[in-house]
């Protein structure tokens, strides 16, 4: 099996802002196999996920559950999802 080049960096978009971010800079939301919306801290979670980054715009309320909501696929209410900033990158 080939190894991993060590310069490689996984990116994802955030949902929100729509910008091109290092995969462990954002925070994973995901629908469940029940149907649930939850954040997943280890990013393994089985389900449907999406990325939100740690801007202060991205995670109010509304926009962000208009973008889950658009994302997933899911009934999302605004402040039914409470992210913290954290400092991912360390």
């Amino acid at each position: 099996m080939p190894k991993r080049r060590p310069d490689h960096v996984p990116m994802r978009t955030c949902v929100a802002c729509r910008q091109v971010r290092p995969k462990r800079s954002l925070t994973r939301i995901v629908r469940g196999p029940d149907g649930a919306v939850a954040i997943d801290p280890t990013g393994k979670a089985a389900g449907r996920g999406t990325y939100v980054c740690d801007a202060e715009a991205c995670r109010e309320p509304r926009r962000l559950a208009d973008a889950v909501n658009r994302a997933l696929g899911a009934a999302v209410e605004p402040g039914s999802l409470q992210l913290e900033v954290t400092d991912a990158a360390t």
